[in-house]
């Protein structure tokens, strides 16, 4: 396809080159094991990747963290120690683009650019099975009840779904987009699978159905790099090359004519990934200028930067409990971040305090269903959802607007 994107490597320099320089020089942490105060949000500065670090994950509730990198290598990390439990190494002879654990058991899933699908156990290291498919696999997941795997290839724009147990392909969509799959994602109730591309565009492929049962032209003006689903599965979040984030309301299916809704005060650079907590009511991303940042959900803004990193940010993960947030970088290393105070912080108190705008999550009195509601327009009188207000629409009276 013709595309007119942007190279993330185009993505202008931040501005505060030299205070790079300086934090680099800076960065020798103290002991493993010990939190440093670089920035207002105590780190731990993990380091036994020798490339890219391309994906990293909080697991086994939260006491590990399963990273992978271009070196060709994954990694399990402890969390209290940080340092590697086990090291993941001749298995794959090109980068590891992804990986992902298996939910209730102790296997994980790597995929790469050398075209292979492999599932090894954590404990022993053994190499359970191992699949090669049609073209450099670019992304990963599994399914939340274990059962299933979905990986994407390219150049075929497809998408691989798999049995978890023996790695047989059960379904293969071909041409699923029009040019590379970024990311693809089960939703919390295994039935759907989301998939995003470099065409902006975001799919839902129905397990059940067979078939892709949502299209959406996400206005995004760039690749979209990654998605996420609250733990509901009624919204997802896009990120973005163009700097961007969006949400998108599947459960009301309110983006058939308003679109998604773009967070506020966004990065300075292409948006690499993303991801919710378990309450929904923090959004972490991480970016190529560098930075991670946390959103509240309840105003859709951004409250906290983290900043550390001397290269792009490729992935991010937070913890159950959203006390832990972990970012993978370019420049070879992870980062654990301690949230546990954030709320603390002068900077995350100020923007609480300015913030008059976003949406409240809400559940429908009448039809049980959660529904959004803008912040500055919710009260008693917005408890049941549009389309139950519709049914009767004398019982409801718009709010009169806000006073500026």
């Amino acid at each position: 396809m013709a595309s007119k994107t942007i190279d993330p490597l185009s993505v202008e320099e931040p501005s505060g080159v030299v205070e790079d320089e300086e934090e680099t020089e800076e960065e020798e942490p103290a002991a493993a094991g010990e939190w440093s105060r670089e920035t207002q949000v105590p780190g731990k500065v993990l380091r036994a990747h020798s490339d890219v670090v391309t994906a990293a994950r909080l697991c086994f509730n939260d006491r590990c963290i399963l990273s992978c990198s271009a070196d060709r290598t994954a990694i399990l990390w402890d969390v209290e120690t940080c340092r590697p439990l086990r090291v993941f190494d001749g298995v794959h002879s090109k980068t590891i683009t992804e990986c992902s654990l298996i939910p209730n058991t102790n296997r994980m899933v790597t995929v790469s650019w050398d075209k292979k699908m492999v599932s090894t156990d954590l404990e022993t290291g053994q190499t359970l099975w191992r699949r090669r498919q049609a073209g450099l696999l670019t992304s990963c997941s599994s399914s939340p009840d274990g059962r299933l795997l979905v990986c994407s290839s390219d150049p075929q724009n497809g998408v691989y779904i798999s049995d978890a147990a023996s790695g047989h392909t059960l379904h293969h969509v071909t041409d699923h987009h029009r040019s590379t799959i970024t990311r693809c994602r089960f939703d919390p109730q295994s039935q759907r699978v989301a998939s995003v591309s470099a065409d902006r565009s975001i799919k839902l492929w129905d397990l059940l159905a067979h078939k892709t049962t949502v299209n959406i032209d996400s206005n995004h003006s760039n690749v979209v790099s990654d998605c996420c689903f609250t733990t509901s599965g009624y919204f997802l979040c896009t990120a973005s090359w163009d700097k961007s984030l969006k949400l998108w309301d599947l459960q009301a299916g309110g983006f058939r004519s308003q679109g998604g809704t773009p967070l506020q005060r966004g990065h300075q650079g292409s948006v690499s990934s993303c991801s919710f907590s378990a309450d929904a009511s923090l959004l972490v991303s991480g970016s190529y200028d560098r930075t991670v940042a946390l959103w509240d959900m309840s105003s859709l803004c951004q409250t906290l930067i983290l900043r550390g990193h001397s290269d792009w940010v490729t992935d991010v993960s937070i913890s159950a409990d959203r006390k832990l947030v972990v970012s993978a970088s370019k420049d070879r290393t992870l980062r654990l971040w301690n949230m546990e105070n954030m709320e603390e912080i002068p900077q995350v108190l100020e923007k609480r305090r300015t913030q008059g705008t976003g949406i409240h999550i809400l559940k429908c009195e009448e039809c049980r269903k959660a529904f959004p509601v803008s912040r500055l327009q919710t009260s008693e009188l917005l408890t049941r959802c549009v389309f139950c207000r519709l049914k009767s629409p004398s019982r409801y009276r718009p709010q009169p607007p806000p006073l500026m």
